[in-house]
């Protein structure tokens, strides 16, 4: 006789909240709070970034059984460019990550534009019923370009600021920004079959 599996509940809002947002924001509180040159800021803040989104994606397979698609991509790309980070001591790959996902988010998602796949809601991690097919290709061309933007925002600020500017940067810009702009989306959404009852769709940050 064949156990049956257990199926797990999904992920409460503030459980996503902490998986998307912890691993970064211990990326800028040990990055604040390490004393220090800048150097060594950025190898412990990157380590910890390292660590905390190692256990997010743990966390995740342990509470839901699984890991999204979104927490594979970053949580990949952050133990990549972090390895280099700290191999070759160059604040330069951990600054160019957020480039990479926002570039490679884009391109997804202008991929299944072209092919008609709705990849947005399989990095959103939400159906959103009510939501009709013209809201979803709306919302999706829209965060096709704001990803981009982000790209070329970061490789801006990366040149032509400094990494302690940088660091500001990302957690009072970038972060403020995608909320805003994620709920600029609304009206759009209500035209086109969106409950406000339901949460904005805001993916997570990198």
């Amino acid at each position: 006789m064949t156990a049956t599996p257990i199926k797990k509940a999904p992920l409460g809002a503030g459980q996503r909240l902490a998986i998307d947002i912890g691993p970064i924001a211990i990326f800028f509180l040990v990055n604040f709070l390490t004393p220090g040159l800048d150097m060594v800021k950025l190898i412990a803040g990157t380590a910890a970034f390292m660590i905390a989104s190692i256990a997010a994606m743990i966390y995740s397979l342990v509470r839901a059984g699984r890991i999204s698609p979104m927490l594979w991509l970053t949580g990949t790309l952050v133990l990549v460019f972090g390895g280099l980070t700290l191999y070759f001591h160059n604040k330069d790959f951990i600054q160019i990550k957020p480039t990479v996902i926002y570039a490679m988010l884009s391109a997804i998602l202008v991929f299944g534009l072209v092919t008609g796949r709705p990849l947005l809601s399989l990095f959103l991690e939400a159906a959103y019923p009510g939501l009709t097919e013209t809201g979803w290709r709306k919302l999706t061309i829209n965060w096709a370009i704001f990803f981009a933007f982000l790209a070329v925002l970061n490789e801006v600020v990366r040149h032509e600021f400094s990494y302690t500017f940088w660091l500001g940067f990302k957690l009072w810009g970038v972060i403020p920004l995608t909320l805003i702009f994620a709920f600029a989306n609304v009206p759009m959404l209500m035209k086109h079959g969106f409950s406000v009852n339901n949460e904005p769709p805001i993916p997570p940050q990198e």
